[in-house]
């Protein structure tokens, strides 16, 4: 399920921006996107996010800048000097194997990781507490928006499940209004193989044909849809917790029974209601993408 939730919070000059974001997923994917000096907080942030949040692909910024937007970055001498320690070991190395090493670019040297630092200096950043407080109140938001999203969501599947009734209705109609047509068939192939095959046994003849009758039944598929898919998909839109998972094996149900009602029919009235309740489901299985 999509969500979205920005803040910012500005203290003592210094400004941190929030944003957390959601977009469909079939599991749970998170990627926090923090200060290099705040990565210990990572671990406690995905904890309460798993809490909260059980479907989807996540993803938290928080990025911690001047509020005036002056000296947006800085150069952190101990990792630079680290870094340049390094790649002059590095070359030494390689030029030991009679190997050319080209000139390095200095600004290559400030991607290295931890050499330019973005926003306010440590000493500037709040207490982790604080940062945890504004992270809740953060998720909240998410959460509310998520809320929002879901109410119009539900609304829109119990649209489509309502729609799914008439169809399954009309279906069980004609599958009943064409059992004499089929039955009155039946018995005709039966006179034309009893005249044309010679030696034969009619009672096999028979039974082969009441097996096709049988093979060609969609009331069990029209039942399981009326009675069974469609109660349990209305149960699923007031059920507490997460109900994506469930709701995607259901739809699957809902297909599989569709799909027979298609292959068994002989009817071009039944087989078209049968391929309209197949749009049907699709359109609701795409909605269900959406349900965490």
């Amino acid at each position: 399920m999509t969500g979205y939730a920005a803040r910012d919070v500005a203290t003592d000059g210094v400004l941190r921006s929030w944003e957390l974001r959601s977009v469909n997923g079939r599991g749970l994917d998170m990627r926090l996107r923090l200060p290099d000096r705040l990565g210990r907080l990572d671990i406690v942030l995905r904890e309460r996010l798993k809490k909260a949040i059980a479907r989807g692909s996540v993803t938290l910024n928080l990025r911690i800048s001047k509020e005036d937007g002056g000296a947006g970055t800085s150069i952190d001498e101990a990792a630079l000097l680290a870094s340049l320690s390094a790649l002059a070991h590095v070359q030494r190395r390689v030029e030991a194997q009679g190997l050319p090493v080209g000139p390095i670019d200095p600004a290559r040297i400030l991607t290295l990781p931890g050499v330019l630092a973005s926003g306010a200096a440590e000493e500037s950043f709040p207490p982790d507490e604080t940062l945890l407080a504004e992270f809740d109140e953060l998720l909240a938001a998410f959460l509310a928006s998520r809320a929002e999203e879901g109410a119009a969501l539900r609304q829109t599947l119990s649209d489509q499940i309502d729609a799914m009734v008439p169809l399954v209705t009309q279906a069980a109609a004609q599958a009943e209004a064409r059992k004499g047509t089929a039955a009155d068939r039946l018995a005709e192939n039966l006179r034309k193989i009893l005249n044309t095959a010679d030696g034969m046994d009619p009672d096999r003849l028979a039974q082969e044909l009441a097996l096709q009758a049988v093979k060609s039944d969609v009331t069990e598929e029209i039942d399981r849809l009326a009675t069974a898919h469609i109660p349990a998909a209305k149960a699923l839109l007031t059920a507490d917790g997460p109900v994506g998972r469930r709701f995607d094996f259901l739809m699957q149900e809902f297909n599989r029974e569709a799909n027979t009602l298609c292959s068994k029919s002989s009817d071009a009235a039944l087989t078209q209601t049968g391929l309209d309740l197949k749009v049907a489901i699709d359109q609701m299985r795409e909605q269900v993408q959406n349900v965490e």
